[in-house]
């Protein structure tokens, strides 16, 4: 009976995070409501109500499920401990943005929330550029740190929208492959290993 009870909340609430997308692609989150987002899945306003507060709460929990998805893959890679990193750790991402791409396009498009940019950026930063630099250099590699890692986030994040915006023509792994490459080439020529330490990034 759980069993059953659990797959009907995952059902629903899948059917309100598709509608959800599906309206965002065509309207400011500003301009959805709470009976137009039902009404477009045959949900009564009240089961909505069960799962979220508002509009607002939905699309919180809705990114924030997505982010948590980001952050375990960056928790699951080490650089020290991933041969060919960072390139299985990106072939992952972008099998998630493929998975998620409708909802990742409502997200990142105008009528999203910039606000999602902003912590996919800084999770990007935290988890993978931060931890790399504090594994392989000293403080004295890192005056141009935040340029540095201002750039590669903001490249990063352009290079997976322009993904998208082009209807995904490359399969996650190319992906995958040329953002590592793009990195490792950036990060070597302005930080060179120090003596002794891998060059795998």
């Amino acid at each position: 009976m759980e069993a059953k009870t659990d797959r009907r909340i995952k059902r629903t609430r899948y059917l309100l995070v598709h509608a959800l997308t599906s309206l965002m692609l065509k309207k400011s989150i500003k301009d959805i409501t709470v009976k137009e987002l039902c009404e477009s899945v045959d949900i009564n306003r009240g089961t909505f109500y069960l799962h979220y507060k508002d509009i607002y709460d939905m699309l919180e929990q809705t990114e924030q499920e997505l982010l948590e998805q980001f952050e375990q893959v960056f928790k699951n890679y080490h650089p020290d401990h991933t041969p060919d990193f960072p390139y299985p750790l990106f072939v992952e991402i972008f099998q998630i943005i493929d998975q998620n791409s409708n909802l990742c396009c409502a997200l990142l498009s105008p009528n999203g929330d910039i606000s999602f940019s902003v912590k996919i950026k800084k999770l990007f930063e935290h988890q993978y550029i931060h931890e790399w630099m504090v594994a392989h250099h000293s403080a004295d590699f890192l005056p141009t740190y935040e340029y540095f890692s201002n750039f590669l986030v903001s490249g990063c994040s352009g290079l997976i929208e322009s993904w998208l915006a082009h209807g995904k023509k490359e399969t996650p792994e190319e992906m995958a492959r040329l953002i590592s490459k793009l990195i490792s080439t950036g990060m070597k020529s302005v930080y060179p290993i120090p003596c002794g330490q891998s060059d795998d990034l």
